[in-house]
Protein backbone atom coordinates (compact mmCIF):
# COMPACT_ATOMS: atom_id res chain seq x y z
CA UNK A 1 0.00 0.00 0.00
CA UNK A 2 2.83 2.38 0.87
CA UNK A 3 4.59 1.60 -2.42
CA UNK A 4 1.38 2.37 -4.33
CA UNK A 5 1.07 5.78 -2.63
CA UNK A 6 4.69 6.60 -3.39
CA UNK A 7 4.23 5.60 -7.02
CA UNK A 8 1.07 7.77 -7.33
CA UNK A 9 2.84 10.75 -5.78
CA UNK A 10 5.72 10.37 -8.20
CA UNK A 11 3.33 10.39 -11.17
CA UNK A 12 1.57 13.49 -9.82
CA UNK A 13 4.85 15.36 -9.38
CA UNK A 14 5.93 14.35 -12.88
CA UNK A 15 2.64 15.62 -14.36
CA UNK A 16 2.86 18.92 -12.53
CA UNK A 17 6.38 19.69 -13.70
CA UNK A 18 6.07 18.27 -17.22
CA UNK A 19 2.81 20.07 -18.16
CA UNK A 20 3.80 23.20 -20.10
CA UNK A 21 2.55 26.46 -18.62
CA UNK A 22 0.02 28.23 -20.83
CA UNK A 23 1.62 31.15 -22.60
CA UNK A 24 0.73 34.54 -21.21
CA UNK A 25 -1.65 36.50 -23.45
CA UNK A 26 -0.43 40.11 -23.70
CA UNK A 27 -3.00 42.87 -23.24
CA UNK A 28 -1.43 44.86 -26.09
CA UNK A 29 1.53 45.00 -28.48
CA UNK A 30 3.87 47.94 -29.08
CA UNK A 31 5.59 49.10 -32.26
CA UNK A 32 7.99 51.76 -33.47
CA UNK A 33 8.46 52.84 -37.04
CA UNK A 34 8.60 55.55 -39.69
CA UNK A 35 6.29 56.86 -42.38
CA UNK A 36 2.54 56.94 -42.85
CA UNK A 37 0.52 54.93 -45.36
CA UNK A 38 1.14 51.89 -47.54
CA UNK A 39 4.34 53.14 -49.18
CA UNK A 40 3.32 52.40 -52.80
CA UNK A 41 3.70 54.96 -55.59
CA UNK A 42 4.16 58.67 -54.93
CA UNK A 43 5.19 59.86 -51.50
CA UNK A 44 3.35 63.11 -50.80
CA UNK A 45 5.97 64.31 -48.31
CA UNK A 46 8.63 63.35 -50.85
CA UNK A 47 6.79 65.27 -53.57
CA UNK A 48 6.64 68.34 -51.33
CA UNK A 49 10.39 68.14 -50.62
CA UNK A 50 11.17 67.76 -54.33
CA UNK A 51 8.93 70.70 -55.21
CA UNK A 52 10.68 72.85 -52.60
CA UNK A 53 13.97 71.83 -54.24
CA UNK A 54 12.73 73.20 -57.56
CA UNK A 55 11.50 70.05 -59.34
CA UNK A 56 8.49 70.26 -61.64
CA UNK A 57 5.34 68.17 -61.30
CA UNK A 58 6.39 66.10 -64.32
CA UNK A 59 9.82 65.40 -62.80
CA UNK A 60 8.23 64.39 -59.50
CA UNK A 61 5.80 62.01 -61.17
CA UNK A 62 8.47 60.46 -63.38
CA UNK A 63 10.58 59.82 -60.30
CA UNK A 64 7.91 57.93 -58.40
CA UNK A 65 6.21 56.14 -61.35
CA UNK A 66 8.44 54.26 -63.79
CA UNK A 67 8.06 53.57 -67.53
CA UNK A 68 5.28 56.15 -67.86
CA UNK A 69 4.58 59.38 -69.76
CA UNK A 70 2.79 62.48 -68.50
CA UNK A 71 0.49 63.37 -71.37
CA UNK A 72 -3.00 64.68 -72.24
CA UNK A 73 -5.97 62.31 -72.16
CA UNK A 74 -9.72 62.80 -72.47
CA UNK A 75 -11.16 63.17 -68.98
CA UNK A 76 -14.76 64.31 -69.46
CA UNK A 77 -16.19 61.07 -68.06
CA UNK A 78 -18.69 61.19 -65.22
CA UNK A 79 -17.42 59.50 -62.08
CA UNK A 80 -19.70 58.21 -59.33
CA UNK A 81 -18.22 58.84 -55.88
CA UNK A 82 -19.61 57.11 -52.79
CA UNK A 83 -20.03 59.80 -50.13
CA UNK A 84 -22.24 57.81 -47.74
CA UNK A 85 -21.87 54.05 -47.18
CA UNK A 86 -24.38 51.67 -45.54
CA UNK A 87 -26.50 54.49 -44.10
CA UNK A 88 -29.83 54.24 -42.33
CA UNK A 89 -30.41 58.01 -42.26
CA UNK A 90 -29.32 60.75 -44.67
CA UNK A 91 -30.37 64.40 -45.02
CA UNK A 92 -30.01 67.07 -47.69
CA UNK A 93 -30.55 70.83 -47.37
CA UNK A 94 -29.52 74.04 -49.09
CA UNK A 95 -29.27 77.38 -47.32
CA UNK A 96 -28.64 79.22 -50.60
CA UNK A 97 -31.41 81.81 -51.13
CA UNK A 98 -33.95 80.93 -53.86
CA UNK A 99 -32.46 77.44 -54.26
CA UNK A 100 -34.38 74.22 -54.76
CA UNK A 101 -33.66 70.54 -54.12
CA UNK A 102 -35.48 68.17 -56.46
CA UNK A 103 -36.11 64.48 -55.75
CA UNK A 104 -36.65 62.10 -58.70
CA UNK A 105 -37.65 58.44 -58.75
CA UNK A 106 -34.91 56.05 -59.83
CA UNK A 107 -31.44 56.71 -61.24
CA UNK A 108 -32.24 59.05 -64.13
CA UNK A 109 -28.67 59.78 -65.23
CA UNK A 110 -28.44 62.95 -67.29
CA UNK A 111 -32.11 62.90 -68.38
CA UNK A 112 -33.76 66.33 -68.44
CA UNK A 113 -37.32 65.40 -69.39
CA UNK A 114 -38.27 63.77 -66.04
CA UNK A 115 -40.48 65.54 -63.52
CA UNK A 116 -39.45 65.59 -59.83
CA UNK A 117 -41.52 63.76 -57.23
CA UNK A 118 -40.88 66.41 -54.59
CA UNK A 119 -39.24 69.84 -54.47
CA UNK A 120 -37.72 71.42 -51.36
CA UNK A 121 -37.06 75.15 -51.16
CA UNK A 122 -34.16 76.88 -49.39
CA UNK A 123 -33.61 75.68 -45.80
CA UNK A 124 -36.16 72.86 -46.16
CA UNK A 125 -34.47 69.59 -45.24
CA UNK A 126 -35.07 66.37 -47.20
CA UNK A 127 -34.47 63.46 -44.82
CA UNK A 128 -34.36 59.82 -45.91
CA UNK A 129 -34.62 56.86 -43.54
CA UNK A 130 -34.53 53.14 -44.03
CA UNK A 131 -37.76 51.28 -43.30
CA UNK A 132 -37.31 47.59 -43.94
CA UNK A 133 -35.75 47.31 -47.39
CA UNK A 134 -36.87 50.70 -48.75
CA UNK A 135 -35.74 54.29 -48.27
CA UNK A 136 -38.45 56.74 -47.24
CA UNK A 137 -38.82 60.51 -47.14
CA UNK A 138 -42.28 61.67 -46.15
CA UNK A 139 -44.68 60.02 -48.58
CA UNK A 140 -41.83 58.77 -50.79
CA UNK A 141 -40.81 55.12 -50.69
CA UNK A 142 -38.38 53.35 -52.97
CA UNK A 143 -35.01 51.74 -53.52
CA UNK A 144 -33.51 54.35 -55.83
CA UNK A 145 -33.70 58.15 -56.05
CA UNK A 146 -31.88 60.97 -57.84
CA UNK A 147 -31.27 64.32 -56.12
CA UNK A 148 -30.62 67.53 -58.03
CA UNK A 149 -30.27 71.13 -56.88
CA UNK A 150 -31.37 74.14 -58.92
CA UNK A 151 -29.38 77.35 -59.22
CA UNK A 152 -25.80 77.94 -60.38
CA UNK A 153 -24.71 79.14 -56.94
CA UNK A 154 -26.59 76.53 -54.95
CA UNK A 155 -24.56 74.65 -52.34
CA UNK A 156 -26.04 71.43 -50.95
CA UNK A 157 -25.20 70.17 -47.46
CA UNK A 158 -25.33 66.40 -47.13
CA UNK A 159 -25.52 65.10 -43.57
CA UNK A 160 -24.99 61.59 -42.28
CA UNK A 161 -24.45 60.44 -38.69
CA UNK A 162 -21.39 62.26 -37.35
CA UNK A 163 -20.60 64.54 -40.28
CA UNK A 164 -21.88 67.11 -42.77
CA UNK A 165 -20.22 68.04 -46.07
CA UNK A 166 -21.01 70.69 -48.69
CA UNK A 167 -21.31 69.93 -52.40
CA UNK A 168 -21.91 72.19 -55.39
CA UNK A 169 -21.50 70.12 -58.54
CA UNK A 170 -23.16 67.18 -60.28
CA UNK A 171 -26.09 65.29 -58.83
CA UNK A 172 -26.61 62.62 -56.17
CA UNK A 173 -28.10 59.17 -56.11
CA UNK A 174 -29.55 57.10 -53.30
CA UNK A 175 -29.65 53.36 -53.84
CA UNK A 176 -30.66 50.68 -51.35
CA UNK A 177 -28.04 47.93 -51.20
CA UNK A 178 -28.36 45.09 -48.67
CA UNK A 179 -30.83 46.96 -46.48
CA UNK A 180 -28.94 50.27 -46.28
CA UNK A 181 -28.49 53.41 -48.36
CA UNK A 182 -25.53 54.06 -50.62
CA UNK A 183 -25.30 57.79 -51.40
CA UNK A 184 -23.18 58.86 -54.36
CA UNK A 185 -22.19 62.10 -56.08
CA UNK A 186 -21.92 61.90 -59.88
CA UNK A 187 -19.78 64.61 -61.48
CA UNK A 188 -17.15 65.32 -64.14
CA UNK A 189 -13.60 64.10 -63.57
CA UNK A 190 -12.20 66.94 -65.67
CA UNK A 191 -12.82 69.64 -63.11
CA UNK A 192 -15.68 69.11 -60.63
CA UNK A 193 -14.30 65.92 -59.08
CA UNK A 194 -10.69 67.13 -58.98
CA UNK A 195 -11.70 70.44 -57.38
CA UNK A 196 -12.96 68.46 -54.38
CA UNK A 197 -9.97 66.14 -53.86
CA UNK A 198 -8.50 66.81 -50.41
CA UNK A 199 -5.29 64.78 -50.19
CA UNK A 200 -2.67 67.43 -49.43
CA UNK A 201 -2.75 70.95 -47.93
CA UNK A 202 -3.61 73.58 -50.53
CA UNK A 203 -0.77 75.78 -49.24
CA UNK A 204 1.88 73.31 -50.45
CA UNK A 205 4.27 74.27 -53.30
CA UNK A 206 2.61 74.56 -56.72
CA UNK A 207 4.52 71.66 -58.28
CA UNK A 208 3.53 69.32 -55.44
CA UNK A 209 -0.14 70.32 -55.86
CA UNK A 210 0.03 69.74 -59.62
CA UNK A 211 1.68 66.33 -59.13
CA UNK A 212 -1.13 65.37 -56.74
CA UNK A 213 -3.79 66.58 -59.19
CA UNK A 214 -2.33 64.54 -62.04
CA UNK A 215 -1.94 61.44 -59.86
CA UNK A 216 -5.50 61.78 -58.55
CA UNK A 217 -6.91 62.24 -62.06
CA UNK A 218 -4.99 59.19 -63.29
CA UNK A 219 -6.26 57.07 -60.41
CA UNK A 220 -9.86 58.13 -61.07
CA UNK A 221 -9.59 57.40 -64.79
CA UNK A 222 -8.20 53.94 -64.04
CA UNK A 223 -11.36 53.14 -62.04
CA UNK A 224 -13.99 54.55 -64.39
CA UNK A 225 -14.80 51.32 -66.27
CA UNK A 226 -16.13 49.38 -63.27
CA UNK A 227 -19.20 50.40 -61.25
CA UNK A 228 -18.97 48.48 -57.98
CA UNK A 229 -22.41 47.17 -56.94
CA UNK A 230 -21.50 47.05 -53.23
CA UNK A 231 -21.22 50.87 -53.09
CA UNK A 232 -23.00 51.84 -56.34
CA UNK A 233 -19.78 53.70 -57.14
CA UNK A 234 -16.56 53.87 -59.10
CA UNK A 235 -14.61 55.13 -56.08
CA UNK A 236 -15.11 55.84 -52.40
CA UNK A 237 -14.61 59.36 -51.03
CA UNK A 238 -12.10 58.26 -48.40
CA UNK A 239 -8.90 56.30 -47.84
CA UNK A 240 -10.16 53.21 -49.70
CA UNK A 241 -9.56 55.29 -52.83
CA UNK A 242 -8.82 58.99 -52.37
CA UNK A 243 -10.25 61.67 -50.12
CA UNK A 244 -13.01 63.71 -51.79
CA UNK A 245 -14.34 66.63 -49.72
CA UNK A 246 -16.58 68.23 -52.33
CA UNK A 247 -17.07 71.99 -52.28
CA UNK A 248 -15.62 72.09 -48.77
CA UNK A 249 -12.13 71.82 -50.30
CA UNK A 250 -12.65 74.67 -52.74
CA UNK A 251 -13.87 77.13 -50.09
CA UNK A 252 -11.08 76.59 -47.57
CA UNK A 253 -10.27 80.07 -46.19
CA UNK A 254 -7.47 81.81 -48.14
CA UNK A 255 -5.95 78.63 -49.64
CA UNK A 256 -8.85 76.77 -51.25
CA UNK A 257 -8.44 78.61 -54.55
CA UNK A 258 -4.77 77.55 -54.72
CA UNK A 259 -5.84 73.91 -55.11
CA UNK A 260 -8.46 74.77 -57.73
CA UNK A 261 -5.87 76.79 -59.66
CA UNK A 262 -3.52 73.78 -59.62
CA UNK A 263 -6.29 71.65 -61.16
CA UNK A 264 -6.88 74.25 -63.87
CA UNK A 265 -3.17 74.39 -64.72
CA UNK A 266 -3.23 70.67 -65.52
CA UNK A 267 -6.20 71.05 -67.90
CA UNK A 268 -5.11 71.25 -71.55
CA UNK A 269 -8.52 72.31 -72.89
CA UNK A 270 -12.16 71.68 -72.08
CA UNK A 271 -11.95 67.94 -72.77
CA UNK A 272 -8.37 66.84 -72.06
CA UNK A 273 -5.99 67.06 -69.12
CA UNK A 274 -2.61 65.70 -68.05
CA UNK A 275 -2.45 62.17 -66.64
CA UNK A 276 0.14 59.49 -65.90
CA UNK A 277 -0.06 57.02 -68.78
CA UNK A 278 1.36 53.56 -69.40
CA UNK A 279 0.81 52.09 -72.86
CA UNK A 280 -1.68 54.86 -73.56
CA UNK A 281 -3.88 54.23 -70.52
CA UNK A 282 -4.14 56.05 -67.21
CA UNK A 283 -2.46 54.12 -64.41
CA UNK A 284 -3.79 53.47 -60.93
CA UNK A 285 -1.44 56.14 -59.59
CA UNK A 286 -1.19 55.05 -55.96
CA UNK A 287 0.13 57.60 -53.49
CA UNK A 288 0.62 57.86 -49.75
CA UNK A 289 1.88 60.27 -47.12
CA UNK A 290 5.45 59.17 -46.32
CA UNK A 291 7.68 56.11 -46.30
CA UNK A 292 10.35 54.67 -44.07
CA UNK A 293 13.12 55.67 -46.47
CA UNK A 294 12.10 53.99 -49.75
CA UNK A 295 8.85 53.28 -51.59
CA UNK A 296 7.40 49.81 -52.16
CA UNK A 297 6.16 48.18 -55.33
CA UNK A 298 2.66 46.73 -55.55
CA UNK A 299 4.30 43.30 -55.68
CA UNK A 300 5.99 43.91 -52.33
CA UNK A 301 2.95 45.39 -50.64
CA UNK A 302 0.05 43.41 -52.08
CA UNK A 303 1.50 40.60 -54.19
CA UNK A 304 0.24 42.12 -57.46
CA UNK A 305 2.97 43.36 -59.81
CA UNK A 306 2.67 46.56 -61.84
CA UNK A 307 5.43 47.83 -64.12
CA UNK A 308 5.06 51.44 -62.99
CA UNK A 309 5.54 50.94 -59.23
CA UNK A 310 9.16 50.25 -58.31
CA UNK A 311 11.07 50.85 -55.12
CA UNK A 312 12.88 54.22 -55.12
CA UNK A 313 14.73 56.13 -52.44
CA UNK A 314 12.44 58.42 -50.42
CA UNK A 315 14.44 59.90 -47.55
CA UNK A 316 12.29 63.02 -47.01
CA UNK A 317 9.91 60.98 -44.87
CA UNK A 318 12.70 60.39 -42.35
CA UNK A 319 13.39 64.12 -41.92
CA UNK A 320 11.58 65.43 -38.82
CA UNK A 321 11.67 68.96 -40.25
CA UNK A 322 9.71 67.88 -43.33
CA UNK A 323 7.70 65.09 -41.69
CA UNK A 324 7.41 66.08 -38.02
CA UNK A 325 4.61 63.65 -37.11
CA UNK A 326 5.81 60.48 -38.79
CA UNK A 327 9.57 60.64 -39.31
CA UNK A 328 9.53 58.35 -36.28
CA UNK A 329 6.52 57.09 -34.38
CA UNK A 330 5.44 54.80 -31.57
CA UNK A 331 2.13 52.98 -31.52
CA UNK A 332 0.29 50.17 -29.79
CA UNK A 333 -2.58 47.81 -30.60
CA UNK A 334 -4.79 46.03 -28.10
CA UNK A 335 -4.99 42.23 -27.95
CA UNK A 336 -8.47 42.00 -29.46
CA UNK A 337 -7.50 44.09 -32.48
CA UNK A 338 -4.38 42.04 -33.19
CA UNK A 339 -6.19 38.72 -32.73
CA UNK A 340 -8.96 39.85 -35.08
CA UNK A 341 -6.35 40.87 -37.66
CA UNK A 342 -5.09 37.29 -37.78
CA UNK A 343 -8.58 35.76 -37.36
CA UNK A 344 -7.30 33.83 -34.33
CA UNK A 345 -8.84 33.60 -30.84
CA UNK A 346 -5.84 35.35 -29.31
CA UNK A 347 -2.20 36.20 -30.02
CA UNK A 348 0.65 35.44 -27.61
CA UNK A 349 3.53 36.45 -29.87
CA UNK A 350 4.37 38.27 -33.09
CA UNK A 351 7.35 37.61 -35.33
CA UNK A 352 8.51 39.59 -38.35
CA UNK A 353 9.26 36.93 -40.95
CA UNK A 354 10.60 39.06 -43.81
CA UNK A 355 11.19 42.57 -45.10
CA UNK A 356 11.57 43.84 -48.64
CA UNK A 357 14.38 45.97 -50.05
CA UNK A 358 12.50 49.14 -49.02
CA UNK A 359 12.62 48.06 -45.38
CA UNK A 360 8.88 47.47 -45.06
CA UNK A 361 7.59 44.33 -43.40
CA UNK A 362 6.59 41.81 -46.06
CA UNK A 363 5.22 39.11 -43.75
CA UNK A 364 4.48 38.94 -40.04
CA UNK A 365 3.49 35.81 -38.10
CA UNK A 366 1.02 35.64 -35.25
CA UNK A 367 0.98 32.72 -32.80
CA UNK A 368 -2.05 31.90 -30.65
CA UNK A 369 -2.07 30.35 -27.19
CA UNK A 370 -3.23 27.03 -28.69
CA UNK A 371 -0.16 26.96 -30.96
CA UNK A 372 -2.01 27.97 -34.14
CA UNK A 373 -0.07 30.35 -36.41
CA UNK A 374 -0.97 32.58 -39.34
CA UNK A 375 0.94 34.87 -41.70
CA UNK A 376 -0.18 38.32 -42.82
CA UNK A 377 1.33 40.69 -45.34
CA UNK A 378 2.92 43.65 -43.61
CA UNK A 379 0.59 46.21 -45.19
CA UNK A 380 -2.48 44.11 -44.40
CA UNK A 381 -1.34 43.94 -40.77
CA UNK A 382 -0.66 47.68 -40.73
CA UNK A 383 -4.14 48.42 -42.01
CA UNK A 384 -5.98 46.00 -39.71
CA UNK A 385 -4.26 46.97 -36.47
CA UNK A 386 -4.27 50.68 -37.36
CA UNK A 387 -0.60 51.50 -37.03
CA UNK A 388 0.86 54.23 -39.27
CA UNK A 389 2.89 52.21 -41.79
CA UNK A 390 4.38 48.82 -42.70
CA UNK A 391 7.84 50.24 -41.90
CA UNK A 392 7.76 49.04 -38.31
CA UNK A 393 9.61 47.13 -35.61
CA UNK A 394 8.27 45.12 -32.69
CA UNK A 395 8.90 46.43 -29.18
CA UNK A 396 9.66 43.49 -26.86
Amino acid sequence: MRMYKSFSLAILITLIFSTPAQAEIPASFSFTGSGYGHGVGMSQIGAKARALAGESATAILNYYYKDVVIAPIIDTQTIRVNIGHALHTAAFVSATPDSQIQIFAGDIGAATDVLPLLTFSSKQKATFRMQGNVATSGVLKGTSFTIRWVGASTVLTFSQPGTSTRYKYGQMQIKVVKGAMEVTNSLSIHDEYLWGISEVPSAWPAAALEAQVIASRSYALSKIDVLKPSCDCHVYSHISDQNFAGYSKEIEPKIGLLWKAAVVRTNIDSTTSLAVLSKGKAIAAYFFSSSGGATQSTQDAWGQPTSYTQSVSDTAGLDPKVNPRFATWSASAVQSLVATAFLLPDIVSLEIISRNSAGAVTYIKGTASDGATKLLRGDTFRSRVKIPSPYFNLVS
